[in-house]
């Protein structure tokens, strides 16, 4: 809603995914794009503050505490989705992104180079962490079932 007094805002969309990508886990993105009422936005800072204890916790029980990975897992949530959405922002069209975003604005994108790295990092980085949260969730579930199977055949 623009008008005369208050013009429309050009929201970038290299900016947007390289928001994402770096303070995405903080919801940045979301409060470039949508201001600071955004409630997604603050899911993600909850989901963030939420998912350091639990990893605290992870960490300080060997992997041992369940509180620990439910809490771990909210902020997992919130750090890969914030990947998620680099990528998805990062790969729309120009004209796509113009029509949402700034249809108002009287000026149109230009995604260079940055957007293409900011994507592929993402997806690096994303699917790095993805993996490794997978590897050790099941390692852990393993072990368990090691020392359960041990326990019963004493």
């Amino acid at each position: 809603m623009s008008n005369e007094n208050n013009p429309a805002r050009f929201r970038s969309k290299t900016l947007t995914a390289a928001l994402a990508f770096f303070l995405g886990s903080l919801g940045a993105h979301r409060f470039y794009l949508y201001g600071p009422r955004d409630v997604w936005g603050w899911a993600h800072v909850i989901g963030t503050l939420i998912g350091i204890p639990g990893v605290m916790l992870l960490v300080a029980t060997e992997r041992a505490s369940i509180p620990g990975w439910a809490l771990a897992v909210i902020g997992a949530v919130s750090v890969l989705s914030a990947f998620l959405a680099a990528i998805v922002y990062g790969l729309r069209p120009d004209a796509k992104w113009d029509a949402q975003f700034n249809a108002h604005a009287g000026l149109q994108s230009r995604s260079g180079w940055a957007v293409v790295f900011v994507v592929i990092f993402s997806l690096l980085i994303g699917a790095f962490l993805l993996m490794t949260g997978l590897a050790l969730a099941f390692q852990t579930y393993f072990e368990s079932q090691v020392e359960a199977a041990k326990a019963l055949s004493q």
